[in-house]
């Protein structure tokens, strides 16, 4: 059966009362939902995406208050930045209580958290008595989704229903982040910058970059060394081979255009130069670009600064299977 899209709140309350996985909206990306306590639910979860058992998953809360309640310590700063940044795209990797499934974080000893800012989902948040796990609505490893559309060209007929909550607003996953003997450990760049987290903490800020293989377990979400990837081959624009025929090629350019490709060809990020825009669109040029079935695909790099960072990181995975 094909997979329903609408914005039935009750009805996605209903299926994941039921133990079922339905697609929900963020400010992030489109994530696929499940009742967090319920291990059953979140074995779901793993089965439609072709998860790895592995890599743990996101709690979705309504609230920094139900957030905390499911870890045993929070820091300071961890109050701090949940002030500043919740609800929004950050999340807490923390150490966590017994009531929440292993199978939420691989068995792992901490749990990641963030309270979603999107107003569709805060809305089935407060009707629900529980956090929901939610990773990005797509096959594993595949470009995330902005855009319900996104989701159903994935996932169509792998779950019942996806929630329309129309484009996401910041289109990059959050900021995964942790604590360790009062500095900020940064687990998974994103929409909230080393900048961001420096502004508002006294805090030194580590960036862990990982290189792990798909088949190694992974601290957190977002880890693994290939992800976020198109179909296409995709390449960095640094390794543009002239050698071979550019007019079945596609190009994703941050704000100007690259003379060797045709125009219909291209997709500009922001031609105005915003990284905030430019990181909204990423996935969607993405999903675009994909569709065309180009022999290659080529991307620019954006400047290496604020949120420019935290979208070279997904191009960095999107383009790492092509590497020798």
């Amino acid at each position: 059966m094909n997979t329903e899209v609408g914005k039935d709140l009750e009805k996605v309350k209903r299926l994941l009362d039921d133990a079922s996985t339905v697609a929900i909206p963020t400010e992030t990306v489109y994530g696929l939902a499940a009742n967090g306590r319920d291990p059953e639910a979140i074995s779901k979860i793993y089965l439609a995406k072709q998860r790895p058992l592995s890599n743990p998953l996101i709690l979705h809360y309504k609230d920094a208050k139900s957030a905390f309640d499911d870890v045993l310590n929070v820091p300071k700063n961890a109050n701090i930045l949940a002030e500043k940044f919740w609800p929004g795209p950050l999340t807490m990797l923390l150490e966590k209580k017994s009531l929440v499934p292993d199978a939420v974080t691989a068995g792992k000893s901490r749990v990641a958290i963030r309270v979603p800012a999107h107003e569709t989902c805060q809305l089935l948040l407060q009707k629900l008595s529980y956090p929901v796990a939610a990773p990005s609505a797509n096959i594993y490893g595949r470009i995330s989704p902005t855009c319900a559309e996104h989701v159903r060209n994935q996932l169509n007929t792998r779950i019942p229903y996806i929630l329309d909550g129309g484009p996401c607003l910041k289109g990059i996953e959050s900021t995964i982040i942790g604590f360790e003997q009062g500095k900020i450990m940064i687990y998974r760049l994103g929409s909230v910058t080393i900048e961001d987290l420096k502004s508002c903490t006294n805090a030194e800020v580590f960036y862990i970059e990982s290189n792990a293989q798909k088949d190694e377990a992974p601290i957190t979400s977002g880890m693994v060394k290939h992800h976020y990837a198109p179909n296409t081959p995709m390449f960095s624009s640094e390794d543009l081979d002239r050698s071979i025929d550019l007019s079945n090629c596609g190009y994703i350019g941050f704000d100007k255009p690259h003379p060797d490709f045709h125009t219909s060809n291209q997709f500009l990020l922001n031609d105005t130069g915003l990284m905030d825009v430019a990181a909204s669109q990423l996935y969607r040029a993405f999903h675009i670009m994909d569709a065309k079935n180009f022999k290659r695909l080529y991307i620019t790099w954006l400047p290496e600064k604020g949120i420019g960072r935290s979208i070279n990181d997904r191009i960095k995975r999107a383009i790492q299977k092509n590497k020798p």
